[in-house]
């Protein structure tokens, strides 16, 4: 029986995808394995770059895997499809986090940061500043856990969609407001001989 692995985005908890595992094993006829990332699921006392989650996606994986990445897992498994192609038999991207776009109100915001910082060590305000950041989750996370974030939005910096030489599947919402539809059409036309589905 196949086995179809999960890597899951930002999350502190994969109970949401329990419903999803079992329409799949059921409709499918597949063995699903939802690989907990480090780092994410449970608290970690190391920061980890995008380069740690490649080696530890590489050890977690059988040779010749199917894969489906959501959000920042969808990143992860980008950059091991570059590195280590032979490892991936189909990249499956559930919207995927790895296009890099400046963000003008990200970087107004982080400069206000700066200046009141003070408001940081104010609960209600600090969750209101990062709620206007658009980091739902980062109100709740460590200080390593938020360090890891901004090691994984800087790693789209030098990351190249178009290396990707796996088959491919693209999967988007399109009303998705965290990763826009944009993004999806963005890495469709970069992976080459990719697949592209969205839906409302």
């Amino acid at each position: 029986m196949k086995t179809l692995y999960i890597i899951h985005g930002w999350t502190y908890t994969v109970e949401p995808w329990t419903k999803t595992i079992e329409i799949l094993r059921d409709k499918y006829q597949i063995e699903v394995k939802m690989l907990h990332v480090p780092g994410l699921t449970e608290q970690s006392q190391k920061v980890w770059t995008i380069n740690d989650y490649v080696r530890w996606a590489k050890r977690e994986l059988s040779d010749d895997a199917v894969v489906l990445g959501h959000s920042n897992g969808g990143r992860i498994l980008m950059n091991l499809a570059i590195k280590h192609p032979k490892k991936l038999q189909h990249l499956i991207l559930l919207d995927s986090a790895g296009i890099y776009e400046k963000s003008l109100k990200r970087d107004i915001l982080r400069g206000l940061s700066k200046i009141f910082g003070v408001f940081r060590r104010i609960p209600i305000l600090r969750k209101i500043f990062h709620k206007l950041v658009g980091a739902s989750d980062y109100a709740h996370a460590s200080e390593n856990m938020k360090k890891t974030l901004a090691n994984m939005h800087e790693s789209d910096k030098n990351l190249d969609p178009s290396r990707i030489k796996v088959k491919t599947s693209i999967l988007w919402g399109e009303n998705d407001q965290i990763t826009p539809l944009r993004q999806g059409k963005k890495l469709h036309e970069l992976i080459s001989g990719s697949t592209f589905y969205s839906s409302d």
